[in-house]
Protein backbone atom coordinates (compact mmCIF):
# COMPACT_ATOMS: atom_id res chain seq x y z
CA UNK A 1 0.00 0.00 0.00
CA UNK A 2 2.87 2.35 0.84
CA UNK A 3 4.46 1.60 -2.53
CA UNK A 4 1.17 2.28 -4.31
CA UNK A 5 0.78 5.60 -2.50
CA UNK A 6 4.33 6.59 -3.36
CA UNK A 7 3.77 5.69 -7.03
CA UNK A 8 0.57 7.72 -7.07
CA UNK A 9 2.33 10.77 -5.59
CA UNK A 10 5.18 10.45 -8.11
CA UNK A 11 2.64 10.24 -10.95
CA UNK A 12 1.04 13.46 -9.67
CA UNK A 13 4.45 15.12 -9.46
CA UNK A 14 5.27 14.09 -13.02
CA UNK A 15 1.90 15.38 -14.24
CA UNK A 16 2.54 18.75 -12.56
CA UNK A 17 6.06 18.83 -13.96
CA UNK A 18 4.95 18.08 -17.55
CA UNK A 19 1.81 20.20 -17.34
CA UNK A 20 3.32 23.26 -15.69
CA UNK A 21 7.14 23.36 -15.49
CA UNK A 22 7.94 22.16 -19.01
CA UNK A 23 5.82 24.99 -20.44
CA UNK A 24 6.64 27.75 -17.96
CA UNK A 25 10.43 27.38 -17.69
CA UNK A 26 10.53 29.15 -21.08
CA UNK A 27 7.69 31.58 -20.35
CA UNK A 28 7.77 34.97 -22.09
CA UNK A 29 8.11 36.66 -18.69
CA UNK A 30 11.62 36.40 -17.22
CA UNK A 31 10.35 36.45 -13.62
CA UNK A 32 8.35 33.26 -14.21
CA UNK A 33 11.34 31.54 -15.83
CA UNK A 34 13.45 32.54 -12.82
CA UNK A 35 10.87 31.13 -10.35
CA UNK A 36 10.78 27.83 -12.27
CA UNK A 37 14.55 27.38 -12.11
CA UNK A 38 14.72 28.41 -8.44
CA UNK A 39 12.03 25.85 -7.57
CA UNK A 40 13.53 22.97 -9.54
CA UNK A 41 16.76 23.62 -7.65
CA UNK A 42 14.84 23.21 -4.38
CA UNK A 43 13.15 20.00 -5.62
CA UNK A 44 16.51 18.50 -6.58
CA UNK A 45 17.93 19.28 -3.15
CA UNK A 46 14.90 18.12 -1.15
CA UNK A 47 14.09 15.00 -3.16
CA UNK A 48 17.29 14.12 -4.96
CA UNK A 49 16.26 10.49 -5.52
CA UNK A 50 13.50 11.57 -7.89
CA UNK A 51 14.70 14.88 -9.31
CA UNK A 52 18.50 14.91 -9.26
CA UNK A 53 19.16 13.27 -12.59
CA UNK A 54 19.99 14.43 -16.09
CA UNK A 55 16.33 14.38 -17.21
CA UNK A 56 15.74 17.37 -14.92
CA UNK A 57 19.23 18.89 -14.72
CA UNK A 58 19.21 19.53 -18.49
CA UNK A 59 16.55 22.23 -18.02
CA UNK A 60 18.91 24.16 -15.73
CA UNK A 61 21.74 23.65 -18.24
CA UNK A 62 19.68 24.97 -21.15
CA UNK A 63 18.40 27.93 -19.14
CA UNK A 64 21.98 29.07 -18.44
CA UNK A 65 21.77 30.58 -21.95
CA UNK A 66 18.74 32.74 -21.03
CA UNK A 67 18.85 36.33 -22.28
CA UNK A 68 17.92 37.77 -18.88
CA UNK A 69 20.62 37.99 -16.20
CA UNK A 70 18.19 37.31 -13.32
CA UNK A 71 17.32 33.92 -14.86
CA UNK A 72 20.98 32.97 -15.46
CA UNK A 73 21.65 33.97 -11.86
CA UNK A 74 18.95 31.59 -10.54
CA UNK A 75 20.53 28.74 -12.54
CA UNK A 76 23.88 29.31 -10.84
CA UNK A 77 22.48 29.66 -7.31
CA UNK A 78 20.35 26.52 -7.79
CA UNK A 79 23.45 24.60 -8.87
CA UNK A 80 25.50 25.98 -5.96
CA UNK A 81 22.98 24.46 -3.55
CA UNK A 82 23.59 21.06 -5.18
CA UNK A 83 27.40 21.19 -5.50
CA UNK A 84 27.69 22.40 -1.91
CA UNK A 85 26.36 19.03 -0.74
CA UNK A 86 29.22 16.58 -1.32
CA UNK A 87 26.86 13.59 -1.04
CA UNK A 88 25.18 14.68 -4.28
CA UNK A 89 28.41 15.12 -6.28
CA UNK A 90 28.34 11.69 -7.92
CA UNK A 91 24.92 12.46 -9.45
CA UNK A 92 26.27 15.67 -11.00
CA UNK A 93 29.23 14.22 -12.91
CA UNK A 94 27.54 13.95 -16.33
CA UNK A 95 25.97 17.41 -15.99
CA UNK A 96 29.36 18.90 -15.04
CA UNK A 97 31.14 17.44 -18.05
CA UNK A 98 28.34 18.56 -20.38
CA UNK A 99 27.82 22.12 -19.14
CA UNK A 100 31.21 22.98 -17.57
CA UNK A 101 32.31 25.08 -20.58
CA UNK A 102 29.16 27.17 -20.32
CA UNK A 103 29.76 27.83 -16.60
CA UNK A 104 33.37 28.85 -17.34
CA UNK A 105 32.19 31.26 -20.07
CA UNK A 106 29.71 32.80 -17.60
CA UNK A 107 32.62 34.09 -15.52
CA UNK A 108 32.81 36.81 -18.21
CA UNK A 109 29.05 37.49 -18.15
CA UNK A 110 28.02 41.07 -18.92
CA UNK A 111 26.12 41.08 -15.60
CA UNK A 112 28.62 41.26 -12.74
CA UNK A 113 26.33 39.41 -10.30
CA UNK A 114 26.15 36.47 -12.70
CA UNK A 115 29.94 36.44 -13.22
CA UNK A 116 30.52 36.40 -9.43
CA UNK A 117 28.16 33.45 -8.89
CA UNK A 118 29.69 31.55 -11.85
CA UNK A 119 33.13 31.85 -10.21
CA UNK A 120 31.71 30.74 -6.85
CA UNK A 121 30.08 27.75 -8.54
CA UNK A 122 33.39 26.77 -10.16
CA UNK A 123 35.04 27.01 -6.72
CA UNK A 124 32.51 24.45 -5.44
CA UNK A 125 33.11 22.26 -8.52
CA UNK A 126 36.84 22.48 -7.76
CA UNK A 127 36.27 21.29 -4.19
CA UNK A 128 34.08 18.39 -5.33
CA UNK A 129 36.60 17.13 -7.88
CA UNK A 130 39.92 18.68 -8.86
CA UNK A 131 40.16 16.69 -12.09
CA UNK A 132 37.04 18.18 -13.67
CA UNK A 133 38.53 21.60 -14.48
CA UNK A 134 41.37 21.70 -17.00
CA UNK A 135 44.40 23.99 -16.64
CA UNK A 136 42.84 26.23 -19.32
CA UNK A 137 39.54 26.42 -17.38
CA UNK A 138 41.42 27.48 -14.26
CA UNK A 139 43.49 30.09 -16.10
CA UNK A 140 40.29 31.67 -17.42
CA UNK A 141 39.30 32.28 -13.79
CA UNK A 142 42.79 33.18 -12.50
CA UNK A 143 43.16 36.30 -14.65
CA UNK A 144 39.94 37.73 -13.18
CA UNK A 145 41.87 38.56 -9.98
CA UNK A 146 42.95 41.64 -11.97
CA UNK A 147 39.32 42.66 -12.73
CA UNK A 148 38.39 46.28 -12.01
CA UNK A 149 35.16 45.03 -10.39
CA UNK A 150 35.98 44.02 -6.82
CA UNK A 151 33.32 41.30 -6.19
CA UNK A 152 34.45 39.48 -9.36
CA UNK A 153 38.11 39.83 -8.37
CA UNK A 154 37.50 38.64 -4.79
CA UNK A 155 35.58 35.57 -6.01
CA UNK A 156 38.44 34.81 -8.42
CA UNK A 157 40.94 35.34 -5.58
CA UNK A 158 39.17 32.72 -3.50
CA UNK A 159 39.20 30.29 -6.45
CA UNK A 160 42.93 30.93 -6.98
CA UNK A 161 43.64 30.45 -3.25
CA UNK A 162 41.74 27.17 -3.06
CA UNK A 163 43.46 25.84 -6.19
CA UNK A 164 47.08 26.91 -5.61
CA UNK A 165 47.50 27.88 -1.96
CA UNK A 166 45.28 25.80 0.31
CA UNK A 167 46.94 22.41 -0.13
CA UNK A 168 48.47 21.49 3.20
CA UNK A 169 51.74 19.63 3.24
CA UNK A 170 51.58 16.82 5.86
CA UNK A 171 55.11 17.75 6.92
CA UNK A 172 53.89 21.24 7.84
CA UNK A 173 52.21 19.91 10.98
CA UNK A 174 55.60 19.28 12.52
CA UNK A 175 57.02 22.71 11.63
CA UNK A 176 53.93 24.85 12.17
CA UNK A 177 55.73 26.91 14.83
CA UNK A 178 58.75 27.66 12.66
CA UNK A 179 58.92 31.19 11.41
CA UNK A 180 60.53 33.22 8.69
CA UNK A 181 62.08 31.35 5.83
CA UNK A 182 61.32 27.98 7.46
CA UNK A 183 57.61 28.66 7.99
CA UNK A 184 54.97 26.79 5.96
CA UNK A 185 54.10 30.14 4.35
CA UNK A 186 57.50 30.41 2.63
CA UNK A 187 56.55 28.18 -0.30
CA UNK A 188 53.16 29.88 -0.58
CA UNK A 189 54.79 33.32 -0.77
CA UNK A 190 57.04 32.00 -3.56
CA UNK A 191 53.98 30.57 -5.35
CA UNK A 192 52.38 34.02 -5.15
CA UNK A 193 55.49 35.63 -6.65
CA UNK A 194 55.66 33.05 -9.46
CA UNK A 195 51.95 33.52 -10.24
CA UNK A 196 52.35 37.31 -10.29
CA UNK A 197 55.30 37.15 -12.69
CA UNK A 198 53.65 34.59 -14.97
CA UNK A 199 50.49 36.68 -15.25
CA UNK A 200 52.60 39.49 -16.78
CA UNK A 201 50.49 42.31 -15.30
CA UNK A 202 53.38 43.67 -13.30
CA UNK A 203 51.85 47.07 -12.60
CA UNK A 204 48.86 45.49 -10.90
CA UNK A 205 50.27 43.92 -7.73
CA UNK A 206 47.82 46.01 -5.68
CA UNK A 207 44.91 44.40 -7.55
CA UNK A 208 46.23 40.88 -6.90
CA UNK A 209 46.75 41.59 -3.19
CA UNK A 210 43.28 43.13 -2.84
CA UNK A 211 41.66 40.14 -4.58
CA UNK A 212 43.20 37.69 -2.09
CA UNK A 213 43.04 39.90 0.99
CA UNK A 214 39.82 38.38 2.40
CA UNK A 215 40.75 34.70 1.97
CA UNK A 216 44.56 34.80 2.47
CA UNK A 217 45.09 37.52 5.08
CA UNK A 218 47.46 35.41 7.23
CA UNK A 219 49.67 34.69 4.25
CA UNK A 220 49.68 38.27 2.96
CA UNK A 221 50.49 39.65 6.41
CA UNK A 222 53.40 37.28 7.05
CA UNK A 223 55.95 40.05 6.58
CA UNK A 224 58.50 38.20 8.73
CA UNK A 225 58.50 35.37 6.20
CA UNK A 226 58.78 37.79 3.25
CA UNK A 227 61.67 39.64 4.93
CA UNK A 228 63.59 36.44 5.58
CA UNK A 229 63.11 35.31 1.95
CA UNK A 230 64.71 38.61 0.90
CA UNK A 231 67.45 38.89 3.52
CA UNK A 232 68.49 35.41 4.66
CA UNK A 233 70.61 32.88 2.79
CA UNK A 234 68.66 30.03 1.13
CA UNK A 235 68.39 26.79 3.08
CA UNK A 236 70.28 23.71 1.88
CA UNK A 237 69.01 22.59 -1.51
CA UNK A 238 66.73 25.61 -1.85
CA UNK A 239 66.74 27.69 -5.03
CA UNK A 240 67.52 31.36 -4.31
CA UNK A 241 65.14 34.00 -5.66
CA UNK A 242 66.28 35.74 -8.83
CA UNK A 243 66.56 39.56 -8.92
CA UNK A 244 63.28 39.69 -10.84
CA UNK A 245 61.53 37.52 -8.26
CA UNK A 246 62.93 39.59 -5.39
CA UNK A 247 61.67 42.80 -7.03
CA UNK A 248 58.23 41.24 -7.46
CA UNK A 249 58.19 40.13 -3.81
CA UNK A 250 59.14 43.65 -2.64
CA UNK A 251 56.32 45.10 -4.76
CA UNK A 252 53.78 42.60 -3.37
CA UNK A 253 55.02 43.25 0.17
CA UNK A 254 54.61 47.03 -0.23
CA UNK A 255 51.06 46.51 -1.53
CA UNK A 256 50.15 44.30 1.45
CA UNK A 257 51.45 46.95 3.89
CA UNK A 258 49.49 49.67 2.08
CA UNK A 259 46.33 47.52 2.09
CA UNK A 260 46.71 46.82 5.83
CA UNK A 261 47.27 50.51 6.59
CA UNK A 262 44.65 52.09 4.31
CA UNK A 263 41.94 49.37 4.47
CA UNK A 264 40.42 50.15 1.09
CA UNK A 265 40.70 48.71 -2.44
CA UNK A 266 43.26 50.17 -4.87
CA UNK A 267 42.38 53.12 -7.10
CA UNK A 268 40.34 52.08 -10.13
CA UNK A 269 38.62 49.12 -8.51
CA UNK A 270 34.94 49.52 -7.64
CA UNK A 271 31.77 47.56 -6.97
CA UNK A 272 29.32 49.24 -9.37
CA UNK A 273 27.01 47.20 -11.59
CA UNK A 274 27.78 47.03 -15.30
CA UNK A 275 25.04 49.35 -16.51
CA UNK A 276 25.34 51.94 -19.27
CA UNK A 277 25.19 55.57 -18.12
CA UNK A 278 22.41 57.85 -19.30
Amino acid sequence: QLQENQDEIENMMNAIFKGVFVHRYRDAIAEIRAICIEEIGIWMKMYSDAFLNDSYLKYVGWTMHDKQGEVRLKCLTALQGLYYNKELNSKLELFTSRFKDRIVSMTLDKEYDVAVQAIKLLTLVLQSSEEVLTAEDCENVYHLVYSAHRPVAVAAGEFLYKKLFSRKDPEDDGIIKRRGRQSPNANLVKTLVFFFLESELHEHAAYLVDSMWDCATDLLKDWECMNSLLLEEPLNGEEPLTDRQESALIEIMLCTIRQAAECHPPVGRGTGKRVGSK
